[in-house]
């Protein structure tokens, strides 16, 4: 009675050697046949972590959508509305100069309605509007990010009178006012420079200085992380095998400040977009006609009581845009770093 339960044992394990898989929890398999454990990169455990998040996937969608109309503005007015600038009398009451019709003229010919007063197609204006908060926020936060970065592992690595006097200047940035300034420089800026004109020269100051002040966040977070990985082993072996500053900074400790560098700069975005748009609505912004969400949340403030949805059309952009933003980013941190998740 036993032996075929012998002969059914060594059956069993002769398919094992010739080609079964090994019992589960051996090395090198997964426990399903044909089956074998793969290493993964950090980046793609953080992709299969973000793909699990819905809200930062739905933010992601809104941002990659914003981005399509930023980037294809003159053919979507071309296609949906009017030129931004063009006036159109016809769609105001000539007495009380409020849109013609309800819902601040929304038709099929104005998707959005009009501007009071003008008669400009909003809906062209919030598309526009988009160009230049996207353009300002992106291009100041990759400056402070460039500048943060450098200057945080210079003063995490080498330390010292190095680090003492960069932390020092990062506490000064930090406390400085930056909205103040920003409205004094503007207020002087001459209507040509270095090419530009107009607008131009007011976003070229609003990157520059949106983007300086903004450097310091990020410097002090790559600082500490680089304070963190420089007794690491793997640097302390590429020391000990003769290899330079340079090299140490750009091959060995950059790669593992990655994650903490697009985690920040992903929460920086919507930041610079609100700070975009408080500055145009100050008047420190884009110089008309050029659309911008601020400039028009500013000529609202008039309007108000009479056409509510001029104001809340501007408003509703700059909050999805934000919203979305921060949703991504929330889940790039997650994926990133799942223990301080919530």
């Amino acid at each position: 009675m036993t032996a075929p339960l012998h002969e059914a044992s060594a059956g069993e394990a002769t398919a094992t050697v010739d080609g079964a898989p090994d019992a589960p929890g051996t090395p090198g398999n997964s426990g399903t046949p044909g089956k074998t454990i793969e290493g993964r990169s950090p980046l793609r455990i953080a992709w299969n972590r973000l793909k699990r998040d819905k809200l930062a996937l739905a933010g992601a969608c809104v941002v990659v959508f914003l981005i399509f109309v930023a980037v294809f503005a003159p053919v979507i007015v071309a296609l949906l509305g009017h030129p931004p600038d063009e006036f159109h009398e016809d769609q105001i009451d000539p007495l009380f100069g409020t849109p013609v019709g309800s819902w601040g003229g929304i038709n099929a010919d104005f998707l959005f309605g009009v501007e009071p007063v003008n008669g400009r197609d909003v809906f062209s204006r919030i598309v526009y509007g988009a160009r230049i908060s996207l353009l300002v926020a992106f291009l100041a936060a990759l400056f402070a990010v460039f500048l943060g970065t450098l200057l945080g592992i210079v003063a995490g690595f080498f330390g010292g009178w190095i680090d003492a006097v960069l932390s020092r200047i990062m506490d000064v940035m930090l406390a400085f006012p930056q909205l103040l300034f920003t409205i004094a420089l503007v207020s002087v800026l001459p209507n040509e420079l270095l090419g530009l004109d107009g607008s131009g020269v007011r976003i070229a100051a609003l990157v520059l200085v949106i983007g300086f002040f903004g450097w310091p966040y990020i410097g002090r977070i790559v600082r500490a992380q680089t304070l963190s990985l420089r007794n690491r082993e793997y640097v302390e072996a590429a020391q000990s095998l003769g290899a330079g500053r340079f090299y140490i900074l750009v091959r060995e400790l950059l790669p593992n400040l990655v994650a903490p560098i697009t985690v920040y700069s992903t929460l920086m975005i919507p930041t610079n977009i609100l700070t975009e748009a408080a500055l145009s609505f100050l008047g420190a912004g884009v110089k008309p006609p050029t659309a911008s969400w601020g400039q028009m949340l500013s000529k609202a403030v008039n309007t108000y009581e009479s056409d509510p949805l001029f104001m809340v059309i501007p408003g509703l952009a700059i909050f999805i845009t934000v919203l979305a933003f921060n949703l991504f980013g929330d889940g790039v941190r997650d994926a990133f770093d799942p223990k301080g998740s919530r």
